[in-house]
């Protein structure tokens, strides 16, 4: 029998995710992911913009954006050029935005 065909009570349900509460706490977690941000989403960190607003100042969509970060989707010469301005120069997006409004 797995433990997914056990069936248990609602005590010692309560008793497990207390000890996992516990351990969460003292940093014992089972496993730690960290991901890196690709060069997409440090760019974008850098100039402290969310997703909506860095979307806006290279002018296209935010979804666009969203599959960059994720690593679906690339950019096309012209946005990667854009990009590492973005990330070299922070402040130059950021006025940009506040100049197409």
């Amino acid at each position: 029998m797995s433990k997914f065909d056990e069936t248990m009570s609602g005590e010692e349900l309560g008793n497990k995710l207390l000890k996992s509460v516990k351990e969460m706490k003292s940093g014992k977690a089972a496993r730690l992911t960290k991901v890196a941000a690709n060069e997409v989403a440090s760019a974008r960190l850098k100039t402290g913009l969310s997703q909506t607003e860095f979307a806006q100042a290279l002018q296209i969509s935010a979804r666009t954006l969203q599959e960059w970060e994720q690593g679906r989707r690339s950019p096309s010469g012209a946005a990667k050029a854009l990009i590492q301005i973005a990330f070299r120069h922070p402040e130059i997006i950021r006025e940009g935005l506040v100049t197409q409004d």
